[in-house]
């Protein structure tokens, strides 16, 4: 099954590709590396999900943000690349979550990314990862991903 339809068959769809809220592209393509900028819960324009974790959020919204982030990431891949079954392989996903002072779940906020990304790709979707707490993020974004994956050959 190709990934957009394994996101059907999830009751999930890609996104509109935010506009960046600066002065960046939202992916780039070194040879058969594509980094995403980092993208944020953003749907329909909107941040859906903001403030802090472990203040303002629980952990499952956290959880739904990072996957709302993970979808953003894959919407600037298309955008890129045209079509999501050109992926080889989900090689990395750095996250950061905006935290209140002793919130330390940062880990379980972005399974929502890789738990996304595993069942979408399969074997293809696990990747190394970090997972980072901040004090902040732009707009007060709940969460922030950015993604690398390998291409396959043309």
């Amino acid at each position: 099954m190709n990934v957009e339809n394994k996101l059907k068959s999830l009751g999930l769809k890609l996104p509109e590709m935010p506009k960046p809220l600066g002065a960046y592209v939202p992916a780039i393509r070194i040879g058969d590396i594509l980094f995403t900028s980092g993208q944020g819960p953003i749907m329909e324009g909107k941040i859906k999900y903001q403030g802090k974790l472990g203040k303002d959020l629980t952990l499952e919204e956290g959880y739904e943000a990072a996957k709302l982030c993970a979808l953003n990431c894959l919407s600037a891949i298309k955008m890129e690349i045209g079509d999501l079954d050109k992926i080889e392989r989900i090689v990395k996903v750095v996250g950061f979550v905006n935290s209140a002072q002793g919130f330390t779940e940062q880990s379980l906020v972005i399974n929502g990314a890789s738990d996304l990304l595993q069942n979408l790709f399969g074997e293809r979707g696990k990747h190394v990862r970090v997972s980072v707490g901040v004090s902040e993020l732009p707009n007060n974004m709940a969460v922030e991903l950015e993604i690398m994956v390998k291409l396959k050959a043309s």
